[in-house]
């Protein structure tokens, strides 16, 4: 299996990532036709809870795995590192039983503490029965993220990304299916057909874990398997160090999670106690803590595939004690995030009602809310790149310091300005919004000055960057603000607001390109060989740098 280096393993799992999540956004258009804003809350309450549980048993240990692995293959540790993978593992076994029983036992009792006694929508039945369904996959997807873990640690990035391919396409198929055949053949329940929905998670992840550890045990003798040495690395060592990485990991998913589930729950309480409709609510609620954040994970994937390299690079530079890499490698990984993501949170924002009638039908808060929410997408891109420095350099307190600050600013703000918002005339539920901006704002900050301050990086070479990205982002909003005049918009037609939102890609995306390239700023970020690659194939070996 090929390993890949920096720019290559970015790019191969940010495009994975792209294309699953382009999938993640495509199928809710059928399914939310289907299931309707009822059936969809259900769906985001479910997940709500699932991501949380997942959280615990996926993002630390994977992630510790992956870095133990890079450390211990850096130093020649063959044998310490399969005996990580397999204590790994066993540990792996004990969280996913643990945390199935409690998802499934306690359903109930879930279920009510997210929609307390809310009238004339979903009922503590439903909920309880959706987030059974789903909390299957809890037995499967931590193996799976373990494997892939291993893998990632190698800087094996493409085995692990296709992966995340097949599951997507396997699990969107059991989702429209489930959901259409359930409703419109057999004349079943929404219940029912979100039930089926949210199950897929586990089907698709059985299918993706045969793929992995069928790459793994076909490449055992490269991957080290066969080792005969023997290290002096103990088996205690080995769980404290597991433990040690996983923890910081572990918060931060699980706070990341609990942004959703919190803004979830004080929008329902809040909203309902501004005597608002209930359809309202739950379109509210579900708007803000699903179906908007899934159109905002095209922004969100680009660090999500970046944080899949950069963390291995990262640890085998401070493995190696070559601060002068660490700086370099954050430094390229911020401007690589900036330099894709801004113009698409820019492009988002603007074409926010159109977007939001081609996924979900016109609707005017809809439309608002993705406008705000795009910007929370860029706030998380920025988190886990600074995030995941911080734990690569094994900076685990000041993860936490970060991370808890950041949720609890937007815990204690979230009613304050839902309240704010609705006294003054603004839709109250963009209160959550804006409060999550601010938590997510406050946990950069504190992770910037820590990273300056403890470990002496500098970002003037990123901030000299960021003032020259200016330029070709104001000249792609003149241009989207001059096509907003001439090209004619019908919100109620998913035709016409495709129509209009390509046209702007299109013509946005090219001047942006353009601009950025004459001012040298594509070779600057990405670097002279990945441009040249980039041109080559565009233009059929006719063009290079």
């Amino acid at each position: 299996m090929k390993k890949s280096s920096f720019v290559e393993g970015t790019v191969i799992a940010t495009l994975a990532i792209i294309i699953t999540k382009i999938m993640g956004m495509l199928y809710v258009i059928p399914f939310y036709a289907i299931v309707g804003v009822q059936g969809s809350a259900l769906y985001a309450y479910a997940y709500s809870i699932y991501n949380i549980f997942l959280d615990i048993s996926t993002a630390g240990l994977p992630i510790a795995i992956s870095k133990i692995i890079n450390e211990y293959n850096t130093l020649g540790k063959m044998d310490a590192k399969i005996r990580a993978y397999h204590i790994g593992k066993r540990v792996m076994v004990f969280l996913a039983v643990f945390i199935f029983v409690v998802l499934f036992a306690f359903a109930p009792q879930i279920a009510t503490i997210l929609i307390g006694d809310m009238k004339g929508g979903n009922t503590i039945q439903d909920v309880s029965f959706a987030i059974r369904c789903v909390s299957f996959a809890i037995l499967v997807v931590p193996f799976l993220s373990v494997e892939k873990g291993f893998l990632q640690g190698h800087k094996i990035i493409s085995v692990s990304s296709f992966s995340q391919v097949i599951e997507q396409i396997f699990r969107i198929a059991i989702i429209l299916l489930g959901s259409y055949l359930t409703i419109k053949v057999f004349g079943g329940t929404v219940t029912l057909a979100v039930g089926i929905s949210v199950f897929g998670a586990f089907a698709s992840g059985v299918l993706a874990y045969a793929y992995v550890r069928y790459k793994v045990l076909k490449n055992k003798k490269e991957l080290g398997f066969e080792t005969k040495q023997h290290d002096d690395v103990s088996n205690k060592e080995i769980v404290k160090k597991i433990f040690s990485y996983a923890i910081p990991f572990i918060i931060i998913n699980i706070v990341s999670s609990c942004y959703s589930f919190t803004d979830m729950t004080l929008i329902l309480r809040t909203l309902n106690h501004l005597k608002l409709e209930t359809k309202t609510i739950e379109f509210a609620t579900g708007a803000v803590a699903t179906w908007a954040p899934k159109i905002n994970m095209i922004i969100a994937s680009i660090a999500m595939g970046m944080s899949t390299s950069f963390i291995p690079t990262m640890v085998s530079a401070y493995t190696l004690n070559d601060w002068d890499e660490v700086n370099n490698k954050f430094n390229q990984a911020i401007q690589m995030l900036l330099f894709i993501s801004i113009p698409m949170t820019i492009g988002i924002c603007f074409l926010s009602q159109s977007i939001w009638s081609v996924f979900y039908g016109h609707n005017v808060y809809g439309g608002y809310i993705l406008a705000l929410n795009i910007w929370t997408g860029l706030c998380i891109n920025i988190y886990m790149i600074t995030s995941s420095a911080l734990q690569g350099l094994n900076k685990f307190k000041l993860v936490y310091l970060s991370t808890i600050t950041g949720f609890v600013t937007n815990a204690l703000l979230d009613v304050p300005l839902i309240l704010l918002y609705s006294k003054i005339g603004i839709p109250p539920f963009l209160g959550a919004v804006t409060a999550s901006i601010i938590g997510y704002s406050l946990s950069i900050l504190i992770a910037l000055v820590s990273l300056k301050k403890d470990c002496k990086l500098k970002y003037r070479d990123t901030f000299n960057t960021l003032m020259k990205l200016l330029v070709p982002n104001l000249l792609m909003i003149l241009v989207l603000v001059g096509l907003k005049f001439v090209l004619p918009l019908n919100l109620d037609s998913r035709v016409s607001c495709l129509i209009y939102i390509t046209i702007n890609a299109l013509v946005g995306g090219i001047i942006y390109a353009i601009v950025s390239f004459k001012m040298g700023l594509v070779t600057k970020v990405l670097g002279k060989s990945t441009t040249n690659k980039i041109l080559r194939k565009i233009s059929f070996g006719k063009l290079s740098v």
